[in-house]
């Protein structure tokens, strides 16, 4: 007889995710103490809101106390090609894989709207659903570990067994009392191939992070100048890093995404330096309109851009950084001086 979670799990792969699994909101108990070290440590960096919402992202229950199961959903959004490739260009780029195409919390959220609302019509009009995808304090990852989605490698992303870890994930809160599935056990072993490919060493040991090393965070998150002493090892990174994720070796298992709005537009697959030092606030927000880089703006992402002007050994590239040196922005005039020096250093020394 087929039950309403199969229903349920059919209807989430017809949708277009690639896993559906369930776990309660009270089975991450091991997360309140895990955050609260993070903090303490000061870990988090300037993400203050890990701060303001830890009550919460530390308890799923406490979230919404009247959910009684959460639907973890992944959505692949495997690459079609090296992802690191660009990183032997100086004169471009790199820029995370999840932000080289459409902006996934659109496509992912509208989906789970979608399964969440077959659900209700499936179940009955008194079924209460909320659906989440990365905004809110909700811990993904130890809940899709949960569930059996997938477990937290020693780089401290999600991974999976059937989709390696290229992939999106969302969740629906639900006052329905569903069958749960098995938790994941960690099949990391003695690989420690995320850990070595850091270009930061931002993990502290497995399984931990150091935000303030990572360069997802400092291209991201980060306001302001970055450490000089971590500049010159982002290289031509300038939006998030992908180098513990590709070095995972359960990537071999991995689907190619079906979502088209996930494969890489052209103009952000190496996207020349150059190009990008020329915009303006404008013209940032028209290159970037439907991406999740617009949501750093221009003053930052340029900063990652000259960042990466300043690494290249590129003399090519002197003028792309002169041209900011009277910028309106502190922090892009501050990247403008640090890459002319850091460009006349490398001609003097081949000189």
């Amino acid at each position: 007889m087929t039950t309403l979670k199969d229903r349920l799990v059919a209807q989430a792969v017809e949708e277009g995710f690639d896993l559906a699994r369930i776990c309660r909101p009270w089975d991450v108990p091991q997360v309140p103490e895990r955050l609260a070290e993070f903090l303490r440590q000061g870990r988090h960096g300037q993400m203050t809101w890990l701060e303001g919402r830890s009550h919460w992202r530390g308890d799923p229950h406490a979230l919404w106390p009247e959910a009684r199961s959460v639907i973890m959903l992944g959505e692949s959004y495997t690459p079609q090609s090296d992802p690191t490739a660009t990183l032997e260009r100086p004169d471009v780029g790199t820029i995370s894989v999840y932000a080289r195409g459409r902006d996934y919390h659109d496509t992912v959220k509208k989906r789970l709207k979608r399964l969440a609302r077959w659900l209700i019509a499936a179940a009955g009009n008194e079924t209460e659903v909320k659906v989440f995808v990365d905004t809110a304090p909700v811990p993904e990852k130890p809940l899709g570990q949960a569930a059996g989605l997938g477990w937290q490698g020693k780089h401290t992303n999600l991974l999976s067994r059937d989709l390696g870890n290229w992939f999106f994930i969302g969740s629906i809160f639900t006052t329905l009392d569903l069958p749960v599935d098995p938790p994941e056990i960690d099949h990391c072993g003695s690989c420690r191939a995320c850990l070595d490919a850091c270009p930061t060493d931002a993990f502290p040991a497995p399984y931990q992070l150091d935000a303030r090393r990572c360069i997802s965070y400092l291209t991201i998150e980060h306001h302001g100048p970055v450490d000089p002493a971590l500049r010159p090892l982002m290289g031509n990174r300038i939006y998030g890093c992908d180098d513990c994720l590709a070095a995972c070796p359960w990537n071999k298992f991995a689907v190619a995404a079906r979502e088209t709005r996930y494969h890489a537009r052209d103009d952000l697959d190496a996207p020349p330096l150059a190009e990008l030092a020329t915009l303006d606030d404008a013209a940032f927000r028209a290159k970037f309109s439907g991406s999740p880089i617009k949501r750093i703006g221009r003053d930052r992402f340029l900063r990652n851009v000259l960042y990466a002007i300043g690494n290249s050994g590129d003399a090519a590239l002197v003028p792309s950084a002169e041209a900011h040196l009277d910028d309106p922005d502190e922090t892009v005039r501050d990247a403008a001086r640090w890459a002319l020096e850091r460009l006349k250093s490398d001609a003097n020394g081949l000189a």
